[in-house]
């Protein structure tokens, strides 16, 4: 009867494999950043709705570097810049509608009336309007990786020699941004934010419809890349992460689709800068430094290179250790973090989302020699 009815149980039960497993874990995570982090961040003041807020917009870098790194193999160290670009062009029209509200009580923004400037320069006129900041928000991103892009994959340049043409492209530009003739604040950046749409920045509702904007714009970029990864063009894009030469002799147009990626996931980074402005309160070109590119490397190696969910669970994760170690013990974080993602790349190859298959395999050779010992143990 237990047999029959184990067997019986084994026929009508559903099959659920890694995918399904996969969309369900997305799905708790989903639920528990939308509803359960708001309601604790109510209920205890020492639970911070905009630090969540900032985690989840790293988390959607990540996402946006694993896509390029992960499904593609091009190890961008410029992912930072774009993701500043973005919270730079959100905290224009944020530094915009201060209005009379700064400390010199001018409709200049503070900086401005500090470094000697008698009106608004040209650039600035069009952030006024909320659309166009929107608009730039994307554009700005998108066209300057396509441009480089465009002049990188056409020399055929790939592999470390990307790598440190894009880090050099972040190192320029943050160098750039902190000028003060720029007109983009210098070395303080933009902050004091007081409105957003017409609701007050630092108003409870309108930091969980912020967090919650965030919740959605990852939730986006996940579903993304989870379509693209299975369609024709994912496969494709795959297959050049593994042998774009290979590629190249079928007749397909590489550049084509690295230029695509690189592109695309600019706009996604550009995006995550601009949710991440309004809820730190502050953007300025320490954003923009090749450490920050560097950090995002250490999150998507910590959670699973490759992976639909480990960029996030590695960003979450390393930046909730960074919070801690940093109270604490703030000469050593970089230490750790070295030693973190030496100690990943040696022994977690598939990260944090990966160590369950592994201690599995482990688990299996260890049994199997065990086994073959004990065999060899009854023979003797």
């Amino acid at each position: 009867m237990k047999q029959a009815l184990t067997n019986w149980l084994g026929r009508t039960a559903p099959k659920i494999g890694p995918a399904a497993v996969n969309h369900w874990a997305g799905l708790v995570g989903l639920l528990f950043f939308t509803l359960v982090i708001p309601l604790l961040s109510s209920l205890s003041p020492s639970f911070q709705l905009n630090i969540w807020g900032k985690y989840l917009c790293y988390a959607a870098l990540a996402v946006s570097l694993n896509w390029l790194w992960g499904y593609t193999g091009l190890l961008c160290l410029c992912q930072s810049l774009f993701f500043a670009l973005g919270g730079y062009m959100a905290g224009m029209h944020l530094m915009l509608l201060i209005g009379k509200l700064g400390a010199y009580k001018s409709e200049l923004p503070d900086f401005m009336v500090f470094l000697g400037y008698k009106q608004l320069p040209t650039f600035w006129q069009p952030f006024h309007s909320f659309i166009f900041t929107s608009g730039a928000v994307i554009c700005l991103p998108g066209i300057v990786a396509f441009i480089f892009g465009w002049l990188a994959f056409r020399s055929r340049i790939k592999g470390v020699y990307f790598s440190i043409l894009s880090q050099a492209l972040t190192y320029a530009a943050c160098l750039l941004f902190f000028r003060n003739d720029l007109g983009m604040g210098g070395n303080n950046g933009f902050t004091d934010f007081r409105f957003i749409l017409g609701m007050d920045i630092r108003a409870r509702s309108t930091q969980v419809l912020l967090y919650e904007q965030t919740v959605l714009f990852l939730t986006l970029c996940i579903v993304f890349v989870n379509w693209v990864t299975h369609t024709k063009f994912g496969m494709i894009q795959q297959a050049v992460r593994d042998s774009e030469n290979r590629v190249l002799f079928s007749g397909y147009a590489t550049t084509a689709y690295k230029l695509f990626v690189f592109t695309v996931s600019a706009i996604m980074a550009g995006i995550a800068g601009a949710c991440y402005v309004p809820q730190v309160g502050i953007i300025n070109p320490s954003e923009m430094a090749t450490s920050k590119s560097l950090d995002a490397v250490v999150w998507v190696a910590v959670g699973g290179r490759g992976t639909l969910y480990g960029p996030v669970i590695g960003a979450i994760l390393v930046n909730l250790m960074k919070s801690f170690t940093t109270r604490y013990y703030p000469d050593y974080w970089l230490i750790i973090s070295g030693a973190i993602f030496i100690f990943v790349v040696l022994f977690m190859p598939d990260g944090v989302i990966g160590l369950p298959r592994q201690l599995a395999t482990l688990y299996r050779q260890w049994s199997a020699r065990r086994n073959r010992d004990a065999a060899a143990a009854t023979v003797i």
